[in-house]
């Protein structure tokens, strides 16, 4: 008898890099049809080495500032696909918003639920955030399930919210508190 050996990916998340522009530019090239149900019109440079490589460097920029943080996502060290925590709002909010793609190679394996759970962990103790939000189409049920599976709760639906594909859609609203939120302090407790 021969024994079956199951081999889990390895998921890892890191800040993108100038270099990467190569490795996303293919990948969003690979997969634009199958994003684009979920992703905002793009013009053709923004599927190039040199559109990648302008759009990482604002991100980078944006990161720099405190605004964002912009990760990728790697599977076995290969980039996969990208994960944003955006609009970083301090003060009395100390929220953000998760936006995140895998490529079609790695949907329904656990990538994506693996790289929220991750970001999660940058969010809350990196960057001492006490809630994150996420939008997602409200015919996207694999990517919700995904924020479900993190523990995100569904707030409520905002109408006409996107607009992809030539119309605007309705996104529903997911929330997670920071698991140090007691429902008083600022800031997480100190370590």
């Amino acid at each position: 008898m021969t024994e079956t050996v199951v081999r889990r990916s390895l998921v890892e998340l890191r800040v993108v890099r100038p270099d990467d522009a190569g490795a996303l530019a293919r990948l969003c090239v690979a997969n634009r049809e199958y994003l684009r149900p979920w992703e905002p019109e793009r013009d053709d440079a923004y599927f190039t080495v040199e559109g990648q490589r302008a759009n990482l460097d604002d991100l980078l920029d944006a990161y720099g500032a405190g605004e964002m943080w912009p990760g990728v996502v790697l599977v076995d060290g290969q980039v996969a696909g990208r994960i944003t925590l955006n609009n970083i709002l301090r003060g009395p909010l100390q929220s953000c918003f998760v936006g995140y793609w895998v490529a079609f190679a790695h949907a329904g394996r656990g990538v994506a639920t693996e790289a929220v759970r991750q970001a999660l962990q940058v969010a809350f103790r990196e960057l001492g955030l006490h809630r994150v939000e996420a939008f997602t189409r409200v015919d996207n049920h694999a990517s919700q399930r995904v924020l479900e599976r993190n523990g995100f709760t569904p707030v409520g639906v905002s109408r006409r919210h996107i607009h992809v594909e030539g119309r605007w859609h309705d996104e529903r609203l997911f929330e997670r508190l920071a698991p140090w939120d007691d429902g008083v302090a600022l800031h997480p407790p100190c370590a």
